[in-house]
């Protein structure tokens, strides 16, 4: 605080010498013989108070909030401003002088009064501007000392500058660049920085073969987001360089806040999406500054993430669930929460006691709770069945009663497209605990104060999430193939991890904000992220063979296993019979009204599977989940593998039949 203060003393000290040195300069240029003398003899009297005055304006225009070493274009128009508003002043006080005969002519005159202006403005911008050319050469030249990685720049010149300037302040380390290729023709030719754009991204092998020419061979390739747009060509752009044999990374953190621009290893699954949703961050910041967050699975893929985001956000505390001790020490250990200003702390704790989780979730008295844990791989949940209803139904149940009983103010479960005339076990139980939530929602709704609301988000394939398909197909490839896809004809929707977290947290904003309020007929219960279209899994292992430098079927060959046990073909974002509600203001997002049972029925339900799972009788659970649930009983007969793709004309026919089937099972 003392180093702070004596810093802008020294700031203030400056900024007055240089109003009184622009003052006397001016009487000097522009004056001579008994004129100046007349002049500088008033000075003493004239310039005391109008430093006093200088100082006021300088604070006003806040002269004083950034630093020299980071003196930009805005200083400089303040700069401008407060020497305007003192020139101003010295044109009035010009011309009272004058009205009051004092001295019956112009003490400084117009002509002087813009003299004062320019030196005014050269004294007091000049000197931040040369501080900081000192600074950032000083940095340059340490930051070519540590260079160590020739390195070529691809990206447009918005990016590029970003990144440059991040390497000259050594936020970004090691790199020395040796030219840039933008995928605009009309930058070629030009300096960025010192730094020559040399080409386009189709120039790689020109430019690196000239370079390694030169006695610079380019070890590095670092891209920014603007070279990985679709428009880009960003195939085209990872096989040249695989070809090359140069790795290839990617710039992370531009638009995310303060942290700045960091590199991270370029993976196959950054390419394999359409353009990723946009996130409304200002109302996220707005949803999450100050809050109490729990977090169960909080170890996980997405649970981890979550946390991440909750912190970057600005919640005060993060409570992370977690069951598994290694997945909690990690997201622990994770250096952003080590550094984050919010309390972060961790308990190991099992969702499916009851008693447990109530306790922990009370002491922390959350304003948010995102369940996140979860049994979901399809396989072992088939086999596994009574671990899949113990964690994803009674589990989840005693989550959400936690939640309410704690006061929160929204839980949000997260749920998957499984959920949607499920054929699975995962399915299944992950739709019934969405009606569970729904039902204890309405309940809530009715009350007066009404403090919980209860949601689910319905997540497609999570691309970097464990059971991911990326990370298998990638592994496959490495051994040299074959890579396994269980059906030619399988469509999945695809989603990153970074999009399915910023989907729980508009979901749970809008749950505590508009949602709260709004009428019957709007009250969205299910939100899905607008993924676009579903992609085949068998094009998706074609495009990553490809993207490794293979050629699919001559090199890497694609083996079809057949589907497994709960697969089907395809997956479904919402049922027929749930109506869907518009959210204003909340683009790539979609929801749902809620579709349940009453709370007597599906209460009646709970304890007849706890009575199955105790007396391990399989078909008396799923003959539970036949009466609650609906369209279980057909499409789970039905065999995947077998099942052919249905025309439109008959989808819409079966469709409107479930409807009708559905609305008479949930009465």
């Amino acid at each position: 605080m003392q180093q702070r203060f004596y810093k802008i003393a020294v700031m203030v000290a400056h900024d007055l010498a240089a109003t009184a040195a622009a003052v006397v300069l001016t009487f000097l240029f522009r004056f001579q013989g008994g004129m100046l003398d007349e002049r500088l003899h008033a000075l003493p009297l004239l310039l005391p108070p109008f430093l006093l005055f200088a100082g006021l304006v300088y604070a006003r225009f806040r002269l004083y909030r950034t630093k020299w070493r980071f003196a930009s274009l805005q200083d400089l128009a303040g700069i401008v401003r407060a020497s305007s508003v003192l020139a101003l002043a010295l044109l009035v006080t010009d011309w009272v002088l004058v009205s009051a005969d004092l001295y019956g002519f112009y003490f400084f005159g117009k002509i002087a009064i813009f003299l004062y202006w320019v030196l005014q403005i050269f004294l007091l911008g000049g000197a931040r501007l040369a501080f900081r050319y000192l600074k950032d050469t000083r940095s340059r030249q340490s930051s070519a000392r540590a260079a160590t990685v020739p390195t070529l720049l691809l990206g447009r010149g918005g990016d590029i500058d970003v990144l440059i300037r991040a390497i000259e302040t050594g936020s970004v380390r090691k790199l020395a660049p040796r030219g840039i290729l933008s995928s605009r023709a009309d930058e070629t030719g030009q300096f960025m920085r010192g730094v020559p754009v040399l080409g386009g991204f189709r120039d790689l092998e020109r430019v690196v073969a000239e370079l390694a020419a030169g006695g610079e061979p380019v070890r590095r390739l670092v891209a920014a987001p603007s070279a990985l747009v679709p428009e880009a060509a960003p195939d085209d752009l990872i096989a040249r360089a695989r070809r090359l044999g140069l790795p290839l990374a990617r710039v992370v953190g531009l638009g995310e806040g303060a942290q700045g621009p960091e590199l991270a290893p370029l993976e196959i699954e950054d390419l394999l999406l359409r353009p990723t949703v946009a996130i409304d961050r200002p109302r996220l910041e707005a949803f999450l500054a100050g809050r109490r967050v729990v977090v169960t699975g909080g170890g996980g893929s997405i649970g981890s993430e979550i946390c991440l985001r909750a912190v970057a956000f600005g919640a005060a505390a993060v409570l992370v669930l977690e069951s598994s001790e290694p997945a909690l020490h990690g997201i622990l250990s994770h250096p952003a929460i080590l550094s984050a200003e919010a309390a972060v702390t961790g308990v190991l704790a099992d969702i499916r006691d009851r008693d447990r989780t109530h306790q922990v979730i009370a002491a922390f008295r959350p304003d948010c709770v995102v369940h996140a844990a979860a049994l979901k791989q399809v396989p072992y949940l088939e086999r596994d069945w009574q671990e899949g209803i113990k964690t994803n139904v009674f589990g989840s149940i005693n989550v959400a009663e936690a939640a309410v009983a704690a006061g929160a103010r929204a839980l949000v479960m997260v749920s998957t497209d499984k959920a949607i005339e499920p054929v699975s076990q995962l399915g299944v139980t992950k739709r019934f605990a969405e009606m569970v939530a729904q039902a204890l929602d309405a309940e809530q709704s009715a009350r007066p104060d009404h403090p919980t609301r209860l949601i689910a988000v319905r997540f497609g394939n999570v691309l970097g999430s464990v059971g991911s398909v990326v990370p298998v197909f990638k592994a496959q490839i490495a051994r040299g193939g074959p890579v396994t896809v269980t059906h030619p004809d399988m469509v999945r929707y695809f989603m990153t991890v970074r999009e399915a977290c910023d989907l729980v947290l508009t979901a749970a904003s809008h749950a505590d904000g508009e949602g709260r309020t709004a009428p019957e007929a709007e009250r969205a219960a299910v939100y899905v992220l607008k993924m676009g279209q579903p992609v085949r899994i068998a094009e998706l292992a074609e495009r990553m063979i490809r993207l490794a430098g293979f050629e699919p079927g001559a090199e890497i060959e694609i083996a079809y296993t057949g589907a497994r046990p709960g697969e089907r073909l395809n997956e479904i974002l919402f049922a027929r019979e749930e109506p869907r509600v518009t959210l204003p203001g909340i683009d790539g997002v979609m929801a749902a009204r809620p579709v349940f049972a009453d709370r007597a029925r599906l209460d009646a339900w709970v304890a007849e599977l706890r009575a199955a799972v105790a007396a391990g009788d399989r078909e008396a659970a799923e003959a539970v989940f036949e009466a609650a649930v609906p369209h279980f009983r057909e499409r789970h007969a039905q065999r995947p593998a077998q099942r052919e793709p249905a025309s439109s004309a008959g989808a819409a026919i079966a469709d409107a039949s479930m409807a009708g089937a559905a609305r008479a099972a949930i009465g």
